[in-house]
């Protein structure tokens, strides 16, 4: 059993990150699934990039961070591409965290990381929120460090290929990231149960 903390996309916290919060709570994982837009959802990403700019990114990662403040110091991070740029911010205050999945986009490893820390990343090929210089520069980085990184792209998916409500929705590939990031979480870290 690991703690996870998952952090939603620029289209705010719908059906699809719950659901996804539920098949890591059945495969015996803790999930907290934070409200970072404090209720409001978008229905495309120009939408969900407005809402973005109506509540704020200090807003976004305040929020995040006080969702952390109470979960052990390697709780694993997961995030649903703007939730990976949410990762960005909150990782350098996080730096022995189990793991990190960066899903639908990239985000540099903070200079601090410890060196045991595993990484799985997860995007579409292409994908503008993973253009090659940046999974170029994540490889680099890892290697340098010793981190422990992964990297699965999926060609001819969309950006939202897990969201099974929107267009860019492909159910193999879904389910391949689902099973993959499952395996993933068996490797991690697990936190000590606090007394009762």
């Amino acid at each position: 059993m690991v703690h996870i903390a998952l952090f939603h996309s620029v289209l705010g916290l719908r059906r699809s990150e719950l659901l996804a919060a539920e098949r890591l709570r059945s495969a015996g994982h803790e999930v907290v699934t934070p409200d970072l837009f404090g209720g409001e959802n978008a229905a495309t990403l120009d939408h969900g990039m407005q809402l973005l700019d109506k509540v704020g990114w200090q807003a976004v990662a305040d929020r995040a961070r006080q969702t952390l403040t109470n979960m052990p110091d390697d709780t694993v991070l997961v995030g649903v591409s703007m939730g990976a740029g949410v990762i960005a911010d909150l990782w350098p205050e996080r730096t022995v965290a189990a793991a990190v999945v960066l899903l639908h986009a990239t985000a540099a490893l903070p200079p601090s990381i410890s060196p045991d820390t595993r990484v799985q990343l997860h995007a579409a090929e292409p994908d503008d929120f993973a253009p090659p210089r940046h999974i170029a520069a994540l490889r680099q980085e890892a290697l340098t460090r010793g981190v422990d990184l992964e990297i699965f792209r999926y060609p001819g998916v969309g950006h939202f290929y897990t969201d099974h409500e929107l267009f860019d929705h492909d159910p193999v590939a879904a389910e391949l990231t689902w099973r993959r990031v499952l395996d993933f979480l068996d490797c991690a870290r697990t936190s000590p149960t606090p007394a009762s």
